[in-house]
């Protein structure tokens, strides 16, 4: 397993346990060690609206879907983020693309 995979789990243990400072502070080190494990970024973005900061939050989101731009999940993140933060033409926006994309990878 890869540093930053590791210190990936230890952030979403830290996560799983309410303990928000120390999964930010995680996260942002695996991402140091891997600027491009997008799960990471997931992590850091869930870890950063928990904590209170959507800005941090959506900043991270950003970042994985300039990773992933054509993973759904990555989206429906940024649509909730938004949501929270009142921007509501912009969370409809990206939960319609989170809904594409989710249909295209439906089989047939």
């Amino acid at each position: 397993m890869s540093q930053a995979r590791a210190l990936y789990k230890e952030a979403f243990a830290h996560f799983a346990s309410d303990r928000l400072d120390e999964a930010i502070a995680t996260y942002r080190q695996a991402l140091d060690v891997d600027p491009k494990l997008a799960i990471a970024w997931n992590g850091l973005a869930m870890a950063l609206a928990q904590s209170g900061d959507l800005d941090g939050a959506l900043e991270a989101a950003h970042k994985l879907v300039d990773l992933e731009p054509d993973e759904p999940l990555a989206h429906t993140s940024l649509s909730i983020f938004y949501q929270r933060k009142g921007m509501i033409p912009e969370a409809e926006a990206e939960k319609a693309l989170a809904m594409r994309l989710g249909m295209k990878r439906k089989p047939a």
